[in-house]
């Protein structure tokens, strides 16, 4: 029997099986608000079979977006427009989820075909902020240091986000601490140098995404789960680590934290990242040993035994497909059938 495509529970969650879209961003939309892209993208994925469909990095701020056309929830009006999203996703049979992010110093930056680099404060740019006023690279813009009374607002700005998403019909939240994004940077003493109790000894810099874990959880239905994606190192000497990784899931746990999504990298431009099939798998498979806490896979994770192999084995509770996802649809579909596996296709598409 097929382990990837065994189901998984988390509180009185259900997942029909272990493969999960990844947030990925798709630049398309327009204040913020869903598109029929959204809708279209995100239903094919759960036509095509995946237990899991993560939205992009949802912003709980517009000054929080990656880009001008990134996707938000900061008001009523943008978590009704979801409700159309979530119905489809879950008549499909899979499981909507939300990922709520505040991209921090890397905010304001143009769609990648659009070349990516930063916009400039200006009718569609702004300021970013960030713990320490450390730009993200040469020719973007400094972020303004957040005032220690903002820092302490955030944890209500998450929880505000996700009471509209449970409004909005999503049943799992995932919190955006990886890729070098706003709660990422508070974790790493590279870009966090703060004077305060927000920065310098590792419980200070971890304070932060702790109380906003701590406000998603005490705002998210106690009886479905809630995620955190982290970046597992920052690949550059005196950076973000394992180890850290490992004291942030304990406490994490301890939060009330029901999975660990376990990435790496992105928080400085110049890190040397060892890219290679399944490269980020030990990871995931450390922080679920030494915390005692599920785990989900990431990372160029492609073919279908390659993704039985890290369920079967105990490596990851799940795996989460990014780009795999954005050349086929569909992928469910495929990698159940070269696994022998029993997986109920929908009813239109049975006599294929």
């Amino acid at each position: 029997m097929s382990q990837l495509f065994s189901p998984l529970s988390l509180r009185d969650v259900t997942f029909r099986n272990r493969v999960f879209v990844s947030p990925m961003c798709q630049y398309s939309s327009v204040d913020g608000f869903p598109s029929d892209w959204h809708l279209v993208h995100l239903g094919s994925r759960a036509v095509g079979g995946a237990g899991l469909v993560l939205t992009e990095a949802t912003a709980v701020a517009p000054e929080g977006r990656i880009s001008p056309v990134d996707a938000g929830i900061w008001s009523d009006e943008q978590a009704e427009a979801y409700r159309r999203i979530t119905a489809f996703v879950e008549g499909a049979g899979a499981v909507a989820g939300i990922q709520l992010a505040h991209a921090g110093r890397k905010a304001s930056t143009a769609a990648p075909w659009n070349g990516g680099g930063p916009v400039p404060p200006g009718p569609e740019g702004w300021v970013p902020v960030g713990p320490s006023p450390i730009p993200f690279g040469p020719g973007y813009t400094t972020p303004r240091e957040l005032a220690s009374g903002e820092v302490e607002a955030l944890p209500e700005l998450f929880a505000a986000a996700a009471r509209r998403a449970v409004s909005a019909g999503f049943r799992v939240a995932e919190v955006h601490m990886a890729h070098g994004y706003l709660l990422h940077e508070f974790l790493s003493p590279l870009t966090n140098r703060r004077k305060d109790a927000f920065g310098g000894a590792l419980e200070n810099r971890m304070r932060l995404p702790l109380a906003v874990a701590s406000a998603v959880r005490a705002a998210w239905p106690a009886t479905w789960p809630v995620f955190v994606r982290i970046s597992a190192t920052d690949w550059v000497e005196g950076g973000w680590d394992l180890r850290q990784s490992v004291q942030l899931a304990k406490e994490l746990r301890k939060a009330g934290v029901d999975l660990i999504d376990v990435s790496s990298g992105g928080l400085v431009p110049t890190a040397s990242v060892p890219a290679g099939p399944g490269f980020q798998v030990p990871f995931a498979e450390a922080i679920r040993r030494e915390a005692g806490l599920p785990t989900g896979a990431v990372g160029l994770i492609t073919s279908p035994e390659q993704a039985e192999q890290i369920v079967a084995t105990g490596q990851a509770d799940a795996v989460l497909l990014g780009r795999e996802f954005l050349r086929q649809a569909y992928w469910p579909l495929s990698a159940a059938r070269s696994l022998g596996a029993e997986f109920p296709r929908p009813p239109q598409y049975q006599r294929a």
